[in-house]
């Protein structure tokens, strides 16, 4: 005779397994997203910005895959407490990669703006915005994986670095416009760019302090945004 709990608990371990290897997808696409974006406004890369725009869709769609499968899970399952918080913390996640994607789509856009245009100057900070960006994704995913809250802790703390760049590239963009009025539009979509990359970086804190959740069943915030 079968052991009902004991197959019960084999299928939602194969459910909540399954569910993590879509998170992780989601955030390789998003993670890519980010990188291509960028990579098409350094390059000016038509081409590549409207593929970035395009793949946001496979995004949305995992999304909302993955929303659709906690829910069946918690109907189909009732989980306990440490299951239910991984299973909530998967949406959380999920979400947050979607924003994710649609933020690099804001960049991709830009870029394709920025294309029809002469640079500005050199793009430095805003290329190191996107590095750390991505540690960062690549980080709390790790720490949702390994179940690692002080690697999540250490990770959320990194948005300050996300933040420095920021207000760098605020202020060098802002002496261009007051230099030269015709580099204002220029340098405003510059700054929406860099806008959208903190964005992000607010967005992996935000996956860290669901991480640090899903293991410890406490909830605060690690930085201020």
């Amino acid at each position: 005779m079968t052991d009902k709990p004991l197959q019960a608990r084999v299928t939602l371990d194969h459910e909540l397994a399954r569910l993590r290897d879509n998170v992780l997808k989601l955030s390789h696409l998003a993670h890519r997203a980010i990188e291509q974006a960028v990579q098409a406004l350094k390059e000016a890369n038509v081409d590549l910005a409207r593929q970035v725009i395009a793949d946001d869709e496979q995004i949305n769609a995992l999304r909302y895959e993955v929303e659709e499968h906690c829910y069946t899970l918690i109907v189909l399952h009732q989980p306990a407490a440490r299951d239910l918080r991984a299973i909530v913390t998967a949406i959380h996640i999920a979400v947050e990669l979607e924003r994710m994607g649609d933020h690099a789509r804001g960049i991709a856009k830009l870029a394709i703006q920025l294309s029809q245009e002469p640079p500005l100057k050199p793009l430095i900070d805003i290329p190191r915005m996107a590095v750390v960006c991505r540690e960062m994704l690549h980080a709390s995913l790790d720490a949702y994986l390994s179940r690692d809250a002080e690697l999540a802790e250490r990770t959320a703390h990194r948005d300050d670095e996300v933040d420095q760049l920021d207000e760098q590239v605020y202020r060098e963009l802002l002496t261009y416009m007051l230099a030269d009025p015709r580099n204002i539009t220029r340098a405003t979509y510059l700054l929406w760019v860099s806008h959208n990359l903190e964005r992000i970086a607010d967005r992996i804190t935000n996956i860290c302090e669901r991480v640090v959740f899903m293991i410890t069943g406490e909830m605060s915030e690690s930085t201020d945004r």
